[in-house]
């Protein structure tokens, strides 16, 4: 069977209204370009002959009702269909906040982007012939309705999940959930800094995909370009729209009638809006004005233990540091840290130029 669609992931957009948006001297998101660096790209993508469009979650600033409608309502105007999952933004408490909309809210805003059935926050759904996506929802609320630290799936959403799979050993199909499942960074399951970005019971996750023969899983929160690869499965992680470098995704999947299956994988950059004429630069420099106490917590807490005094030393070396994860492929070498410093950085870097462009062999 030959099966040849294209597709594009935009992910992290934190859409934020002019009137919603608040600010914190910390965020490393450019939440005021959100609306105008989303249209760019919607008028590049205008021109590929989409299929359709995936968006790991966090499609808004903080849950606020005005922009979830509004990117509702834009997102029903594309050409070509869309497809949405929440993430830790869009849904922040199970009862809804002051200005946030309530868990079993979320559906209704989005049952024209995968959400056909209002009452629960996973779907599958029949993309192309053949093609069968399944949205999962990793926002897990506690007895509260607070979210935990991290994601998680529970147990009557895998219940539910081994049964779509079940049924669709005949079809191609692809995964898309908002944090984390496979590590991009290395010890990321252990370290509390990473630890956040990740499925709780991944394992579990990952289990039920191997033995259905799933390949391809579609990420976003970290931030990252990224793509990582475990148990035969690859994580295709995003970096945010609204975060350094503003990236987007345009993916071409490919199956021959002999059963050759590959992905080719194109990144591309916002580069500048209205206002922001070198949007890269400006937004380097402001994820590098607001490292410095990050990069003093990488430093001095497990598994480097590194002394403040010490660590106030090497932080400004590290300015640009998360900027190029952000970027992807990147390497690392600091000449100027003590050796075992230095290699633990230079794990950091990637072993293959494959996280922006890349033709996966499936």
């Amino acid at each position: 069977m030959n099966l040849n669609f294209r597709f594009a992931i935009i992910s992290d957009p934190h859409i934020a209204l002019p009137h919603t948006i608040w600010d914190n001297p910390s965020r490393f998101h450019l939440v005021e370009i959100s609306i105008p660096a989303l249209e760019v790209i919607l008028d590049q993508l205008a021109h590929l002959d989409l299929d359709f469009l995936l968006l790991p979650g966090d499609l808004t600033q903080h849950g606020e009702p005005d922009n979830h409608r509004w990117l509702a309502d834009r997102l029903a105007q594309l050409p070509y269909p869309a497809y949405v999952i929440p993430g830790n933004h869009d849904i922040i408490e199970r009862a809804g906040t002051e200005g946030a909309i309530a868990a079993a809210d979320f559906p209704h805003y989005y049952q024209k982007f995968g959400y056909d059935d209002p009452q629960t926050l996973y779907y599958s759904t029949e993309v192309l012939p053949g093609v069968r996506l399944i949205g999962l929802n990793s926002i897990f609320l506690d007895e509260q309705g607070k979210q935990i630290g991290m994601g998680r799936l529970e147990k009557e959403q895998l219940d539910w999940l081994k049964s779509v799979l079940d049924q669709s050993q005949d079809e191609l199909v692809l995964v898309m959930v908002h944090h984390n499942v496979i590590e991009h960074l290395p010890g990321q399951t252990q370290n509390p800094l990473g630890r956040r970005y990740m499925l709780e019971n991944a394992a579990d996750l990952l289990s039920l995909l191997e033995a259905a023969g799933v390949q391809l899983l579609f990420t976003g929160h970290l931030h990252v370009q990224d793509i990582a690869q475990q148990q035969g499965i690859y994580e295709i992680t995003t970096g945010s729209l609204v975060s350094y470098p503003h990236p987007y995704r345009i993916l071409e999947f490919r199956q021959t009638e002999t059963g050759d299956r590959h992905l080719k994988i194109e990144s591309g950059r916002v580069t500048t809006v209205p206002g922001w004429d070198n949007l890269q630069q400006h937004s380097r420099e402001w994820m590098g004005d607001r490292s410095l106490p990050f990069m003093l917590k990488l430093l001095t807490q497990a598994p480097l233990h590194i002394q403040e005094s010490q660590a106030a030393l090497l932080a400004p070396h590290l300015r640009y540091f998360w900027a190029d994860i952000a970027n992807g492929d990147a390497q690392f070498d600091f000449p100027q840290f003590p050796p075992a410093v230095n290699r633990h950085f230079a794990k950091f870097g990637a072993k293959e130029a494959i996280d922006n462009q890349a033709t996966l062999q499936l």
